[in-house]
């Protein structure tokens, strides 16, 4: 005898090598297992933009509540004597900001206190409404995104797109059959043309188009105030005041559901059918194809035989037809008494946001102009409970904010980081290694 107990090792020895435990991993020179499909499919759906969004929306709404709270008399009237009794305060902090967020809700989406199923359903077709300006310039600006330009000059093409409408063709005696489409034909030409402007200078002198957009939105802004200030051009006769004529009522678009839904006409319906063209022109078509590819990379798009500064061009006529597109959803829909320097209404600006965050996707576009559309129907309801109508601008903001900054989401929801991060935090650590080495 050696003096040894036998063990565990001894009996592994033993056995017959069939018998044995597989063993595998990196350190052993074997197949790493695959993980689960259903864990791969739970991180990749947690890493997705869509969830990403909802997130980015409920952490504003969250922020916004917070807000809500703090501006409310009544929560700082009982945060005065917090201490004596904290339930006060609370049920303040409770009833402000559920009240503000009903208040939302019955003004954008479902008024349930209204008499009637119609009335009740009004709100949702106010957002939609509201929400048809903006997916079209939305349009436009995400277009634009995607052959790599900065297209913040949406308010001056829809300055101009109003404008050039309203002369060509509201002192024109036609049937609306005629009259409505050439109306339409004409603000959408009239906004490429000032896209147009843009995507020429930049092709040609390579002028940076956020320096061209912003000096032609003020080019626009003061062309149209001083037509709608002159007589004879689009001043509206008898008046001094800076206002145009009313559009002519065989131009308007016509009420979708009926007199009862004022601001829902066929101007929705021609913006849906404009995101499926535009999803169909980028996604499909070989114009697309190249815009993407210059979007990407422009030297390498050159070098692979495409003419950037055509697809440069062709991007801002899109772009600008898409606001003209918006400002006749005013002119024609929702503004038909006459127009002034401020028909566009922040649409163009919004446009950018709602561009974000529909990540430059049609239909992201589509349901981000939407969700604006939305806030802007609820924030009047909301103003008459006293919240101040800057809280959803506030809001708006912050989805942007939280849409811009992904990491940041990931990081307060504990999601899991994408390769791109970890790749970035790996190389990170490793130089932080090298330096202190």
């Amino acid at each position: 005898m050696s003096g040894t107990t036998p063990g565990a090792d001894d009996t592994a020895r033993s056995l017959p090598s069939e018998q044995l435990p597989h063993a595998s991993g990196p350190l052993t020179g074997g197949e790493v297992p695959a993980a689960p499909r259903t864990n791969v499919f739970i991180k990749e759906l947690l890493r997705g933009s869509a969830v990403t969004t909802a997130l980015a929306i409920v952490l504003a709404l969250l922020a916004g509540g917070v807000l809500i709270a703090a501006t409310n008399d009544d929560v700082q009237a009982a945060a005065g004597y917090f201490f004596a009794r904290p339930t006060d305060t609370l049920v303040a902090i409770w009833n402000s900001v559920v009240g503000g967020y009903a208040a939302l809700f019955r003004g954008a989406v479902f008024n349930p206190n209204a008499a009637d199923f119609l009335t009740q359903i009004r709100p949702l077709t106010n957002s939609l409404g509201f929400a048809a300006p903006l997916i079209a310039a939305g349009l436009g600006v995400a277009l634009a995104f995607r052959a790599g330009l900065f297209n913040i000059g949406a308010r001056g093409q829809m300055l101009v797109a109003a404008g050039f409408a309203a002369l060509v063709t509201f002192n024109v005696d036609l049937p609306m059959a005629l009259h409505l489409p050439l109306t339409l034909a004409a603000g959408i030409l009239g906004g490429a043309l000032w896209g147009g402007i843009v995507g020429l200078l930049k092709a040609r002198t390579g002028a940076h188009e956020v320096i061209l957009t912003i000096m032609l939105n003020y080019i626009a802004y003061y062309l149209l105030v001083w037509m709608i200030r002159t007589p004879g051009l689009l001043q509206k006769p008898g008046t001094n005041q800076p206002i145009s004529s009313a559009t002519p009522e065989s131009a308007q678009f016509p009420q979708l559901l009926g007199p009862q839904f004022p601001l829902l006409d066929w101007g929705l319906i021609i913006v849906v059918l404009a995101t499926l063209l535009i999803w169909w022109v980028i996604e499909r078509s070989s114009l697309g194809l190249r815009m993407r590819a210059v979007g990407e990379n422009p030297h390498a798009a050159r070098a692979a035989g495409i003419s950037v500064e055509r697809i440069y061009i062709y991007a801002m006529l899109f772009a600008g037809g898409l606001a003209g597109l918006a400002a006749m959803n005013q002119i024609q829909g929702s503004v038909t008494t006459g127009f002034s320097g401020t028909i566009d209404a922040g649409i163009g600006f919004d446009a950018i946001t709602v561009a974000l965050l529909g990540r430059s996707r049609p239909w992201g576009v589509f349901a981000a102009g939407i969700l604006f559309g939305a806030l802007k129907a609820g924030s009047f309801a909301m103003q008459a409970q006293g919240i101040p109508v800057d809280i959803v601008l506030v809001v708006q903001s912050l989805i942007v904010l939280f849409i811009a900054a992904p990491p940041l989401l990931r990081t307060v929801f504990f999601l899991p980081k994408t390769d791109a991060e970890k790749a970035a935090k790996a190389r990170a650590k490793a130089a932080k290694k090298a330096v202190t080495a």
